[in-house]
């Protein structure tokens, strides 16, 4: 068909090794379908490591990246990149710094981090295949709030760093468990003060006096049920949605990207105020969302016409073997999704190309280090992930149908 316009979206990439000289043939198939797509993207979870220095600002989770990775991602077929994670912030203000530059030097379209708080926020766009693209990247934490861009102001120098989309966590307890909790507050002295030592006092989350407490950066909310979700800044949404707004009406078509650390106990679960942001991000014009976050591939739902991908997992996932929570085979797990769009920008079809990080042949090896790149897989490993996808997504009220080693959007 004429005036198609496709978009290849994949798993995260922790990428730390340069992975242009892996030879195998599902490897070629990963570029084989990449190249199918008028535009590529991916996220880069990493931070890199270059002329501005930086010092490690994590402990066990610390990661960054040597600028040749970046060479990989671009022959693999990737033109942009969303940057907005928990591991871009590694190396500090002098780490976005060095990412900033070494991807402009690349030429990649990328957005979600920047000098100061305008330039992180800001939409990133550009032309491909005779279509304005747009990409809008957001992070919602948990992460300090030093690791947040922030504009200079009042005698203060701008911060580099991270678009932030701040989330807090608020975790509902009975009236009794509530009064407890209230009790506890109030005996040990814990004031807004104390608040203000856990990050800042700016920071501390706002709260209801007769139905929230605070505490350590979470909010306690007096209900009828023990439970957990999430309260959304409203500022913070809001400006991420006029960036969308405002690029869709320009006529760009605009992925919007969020990174995220709040999952689910269950990692397949698709936490409520996910959807809620993912919906809001298309009311607001977005043509797709797509986010990371739990560590494995979860469903695809279709709204509004417009795709939203809850979480893609990993696509390359350089981590070391002493990890044991990394061991399960659903975290190298994934699939590839090429969206295609026609003329007005309504979703035309999507396909999905089921990835194993390593090959078939991965779940053999005991070495996480030796599992490099991903590889487009069939048989046996190809009928599991897109079975399992297929089956999550029904959830949704996607259809999706599986045949000859592809899954296929089903209208």
């Amino acid at each position: 068909m004429t005036n198609m316009f496709t978009i290849a979206v994949t798993g995260q990439s922790l990428i730390k090794h340069d992975i242009r000289g892996v030879r195998s043939p599902g490897f070629q198939d990963v570029q084989d379908v990449l190249s199918k797509a008028d535009f590529s993207f991916t996220n880069f979870e990493s931070t890199i490591l270059g002329s501005h220095g930086g010092w490690p600002l994590k402990g066990t989770f610390f990661g960054c990246s040597q600028p040749v990775v970046l060479d990989s991602l671009q022959s693999l077929g990737f033109q942009a990149l969303s940057l907005s994670n928990n591991h871009a912030f590694d190396l500090g203000p002098s780490g976005i710094l060095s990412t900033l530059e070494e991807v402009d030097r690349r030429g990649f379209l990328h957005a979600g981090i920047g000098r100061n708080h305008t330039a992180a926020a800001r939409a990133a766009t550009g032309s491909f295949g005779g279509r304005n693209v747009a990409l809008i990247a957001m992070d919602g934490g948990p992460g300090p709030d030093f690791m947040y861009a922030a504009d200079a102001a009042n005698g203060r120098p701008e911060r580099p760093g991270v678009n932030r989309l701040k989330l807090t966590k608020v975790i509902d307890v009975d009236t009794d468990a509530f009064e407890q909790l209230r009790t506890v507050r109030d005996k040990v002295g814990y004031t807004t003060m104390d608040l203000g030592n856990d990050s800042q006092p700016d920071d501390t989350p706002y709260v209801e006096p007769e139905s929230e407490v605070s505490i350590a950066r979470a909010v306690f909310r007096r209900s009828d049920r023990f439970a957990r979700s999430i309260k959304i800044d409203e500022e913070d949404i809001s400006r991420n949605l006029a960036a969308i707004s405002s690029s869709a009406e320009a006529g760009c078509l605009v992925i919007a990207y969020l990174h995220h650390h709040h999952w689910a106990s269950d990692w397949y679960q698709v936490p409520e105020w996910v959807g809620a942001v993912a919906k809001r991000c298309i009311d607001a014009g977005a043509t797709m969302f797509v986010s990371h976050g739990a560590p494995v591939l979860q469903p695809v739902e279709i709204y509004r016409s417009r795709p939203i991908f809850y979480s893609l997992g990993n696509f390359i996932f350089h981590v070391k073997s002493e990890k044991s929570q990394w061991r399960a085979r659903e975290v190298w797990e994934s699939v590839i999704g090429l969206c295609s769009f026609d003329a007005d920008g309504a979703l035309a079809g999507m396909t999905f190309h089921p990835v194993v990080i390593g090959g078939s042949e991965a779940s053999n090896n005991e070495a996480l280090e030796h599992r490099l790149a991903p590889e487009v897989v069939r048989g046996a490993d190809a009928d599991r992930i897109l079975h399992r996808f297929r089956d999550q997504s029904a959830r949704f009220g996607t259809e999706i149908r599986v045949s000859e080693n592809m899954g296929s959007l089903e209208f």
